[in-house]
């Protein structure tokens, strides 16, 4: 005899199970539970979460760490409307001078011109004061400049950390350190520039930096050719050996004519300098008071601050989102009202998981085999037959 598959005792019955346990018995007497259908688990819901983007503070609020005191802008903007008078002060200044020196050609040429000692005086005394109150506005321009270009600097690391070739400290030193200060101070302002840009770091124009910056270098380049000039005509009269003739002296006298038309030509480009910086000095505030509303800048498609719809790993509000079951019939996860559906007794006969009437369907008492010679099997009835 075979051992019972259930207790391991004698086995009594075909199925190979013994009196005792009563498996097979309990089995046909208690019909299985129907099949529940299968349900696909459901993904828990997720609380949403921001698309990659910090929240932006409220507007009108700066980002921290972003210094938007006006109190320099404004002071540079009053410096710059008052050098403006300045320079024409001392284009006048230099215009009088340019004329007592027509005047000395014409007489050194034989026209009569009537022209004292006393004209060149007035002349140079003019020019001179009109040069000291520049002088003056020009220092104080350089300083509060330097801090506020700084201040920019700084603002710019908040608005795009690590994007900047240079430090804060060449921000203010670059525009004192010869030779470099003719493109370290441009370089930094590109990179003020776009990272104070409220769009995006070439959504703004550059035309007004780039005009500013190629006004300034002109200016500079002219007025020191011009001063340049001036210097060694002056070392020549002031030499102790000077005895011109008088051809050398009306050659002299015109190069010098020339040297104060060219110096006046100078000061009207810094007159358009002033100007192209005072409205420099708007933009860029403007820009940084509107781009510390929108908080770090961020790569991305996005707006800066803005959350980006349907994040990454969380549902989205239409019907029929990945991982929720939709409301409609049929819609995947939920269960179909047709017939037959995966999983579920069907109402026809044989349908898989349920027991067919015929003999020798899946789950049903096999027949007994055969027992092999010499073996009484054939005396045992099924449990609950005999």
């Amino acid at each position: 005899m075979y051992p019972c598959g259930n207790c391991r005792a004698v086995a009594v019955g075909p199925d190979g199970r013994c009196a005792a346990c009563g498996t097979y018995q309990q089995q046909l007497q208690q019909p299985s539970a129907p099949q529940q259908p299968s349900v696909p688990p459901q993904m828990a819901q997720m609380p949403p979460t921001p698309g990659g983007y910090p929240a932006a503070p409220p507007m009108g609020m700066p980002t921290g760490g972003v210094d938007l005191r006006r109190g320099l802008s404004t002071t540079l903007v009053a410096l710059f409307g008052v050098a403006l008078p300045a320079l024409v002060f001392l284009f006048v200044g230099r215009s009088g001078q340019y004329s007592v020196i027509g005047d000395m050609l014409d007489a050194v040429e034989g026209k009569s011109v009537s022209i004292t000692e006393r004209d060149l005086n007035d002349a140079d005394d003019l020019f001179t004061t009109a040069q000291v109150i520049y002088s003056l506005l020009t220092v104080a321009i350089a300083v509060v400049w330097a801090i506020w270009f700084r201040r920019l600097r700084l603002n710019a690391e908040v608005f795009a950390p690590g994007q900047h070739r240079f430090s804060s400290g060449w921000a203010a030193g670059s525009w004192f350190t010869p030779v470099v200060n003719f493109w370290f101070p441009k370089q930094i302002a590109n990179d003020i520039w776009r990272a104070s840009s409220p769009q995006g770091p070439d959504a703004v124009s550059r035309g007004l930096l780039n005009g500013w910056w190629v006004t300034w270098i002109v200016a500079l380049l002219t007025n020191a050719i011009g001063g340049i000039r001036y210097n060694l005509l002056r070392g020549k009269v002031e030499a102790d050996d000077y005895a011109p003739t008088r051809s050398e002296a009306k050659s002299d006298i015109e190069s010098l004519h020339s040297i104060l038309a060219f110096d006046m030509f100078a000061i009207v480009i810094f007159m358009a300098a002033a100007v192209l910086a005072l409205l420099l000095v708007r933009q860029i505030t403007a820009m940084q008071e509107q781009r510390a509303s929108l908080g770090p800048q961020l790569g991305g498609p996005a707006p800066y601050g803005m959350p980006a719809p349907n994040p990454y790993g969380a549902p989205a509000p239409g019907p029929g989102s990945y991982g929720a079951p939709a409301p409609g019939p049929g819609s995947y996860g939920a269960p179909a009202p047709g017939p037959g559906p995966y999983g579920a007794p069907a109402p026809g006969p044989g349908s898989y998981g349920a027991p067919a009437p015929g003999p020798g369907s899946y789950g049903a008492p096999q027949m007994p085999p055969t027992p092999p010679p010499g073996q009484p099997g054939q005396q045992y009835p099924p449990y609950g037959q005999g």
